[in-house]
């Protein structure tokens, strides 16, 4: 696992083992910023990253400078990780706060101009991430809502759904408010 670009690009991040994890592959990773990079300035979002895991996606936003990162996880020794690698790093835009990410959205506390969400492929209920951002307006008027998931769920009927990428067994579906319906199911190999 590494940083692709930004104030640390190449980076080498080596998660304590035994974090109850399964990271964004780097190729994944690099596929979604290719996308991300053609459509928004980093230096210009405010991100939260749900169901953080190792930070790893948070920790590229940073070093890319987004002006602010917020990592939600409730494993305490993976909000450890985050919040000690980011210190290391000295990324003083990326702060991590242990939560419950269903109860994080029930209480809404701001917009965002990106967020990632990550949950794991069996938790009870990650079809209901996207109702919640939307319905608790997380998101920014021109933001992006990525969910990565894998092929057993689909959100093609969800309202704000504008796409959905797939990179081997990894899944990004694409949401936005002002965002028309643009390419689906588009398969990398």
């Amino acid at each position: 696992m590494r940083i692709i670009s930004g104030s640390h690009r190449g980076k080498v991040l080596r998660p304590p083992v035994g974090l109850p994890v399964r990271p964004t592959t780097d190729m994944a990773k690099e596929s979604l910023f290719n996308i991300l990079n053609n459509n928004i300035d980093f230096e210009e979002v405010k991100v939260l990253d749900l169901f953080a895991g190792t930070g790893n996606i948070s920790l590229e936003f940073a070093s890319r400078n987004a002006i602010s990162v917020l990592s939600i996880d409730s494993s305490s020794s993976c909000i450890a990780y985050i919040s000690k690698t980011a210190t290391e790093l000295k990324f003083n835009n990326l702060s991590a706060i242990q939560a419950n990410v269903f109860s994080f959205l029930a209480r809404p506390s701001g917009s965002y101009d990106v967020i990632f969400a990550d949950p794991p492929y069996n938790l009870p209920d990650r079809e209901k991430i996207p109702g919640l951002v939307f319905d608790h307006n997380w998101l920014a008027d021109e933001g992006w809502l990525v969910m990565e998931h894998d092929k057993y769920i689909n959100f093609k009927e969800n309202i704000y759904f504008t796409e959905e990428r797939r990179y081997g067994k990894i899944h990004f579906s694409f949401f936005c408010k002002s965002m028309p319906q643009t390419v689906e199911n588009q398969e990398v190999v």
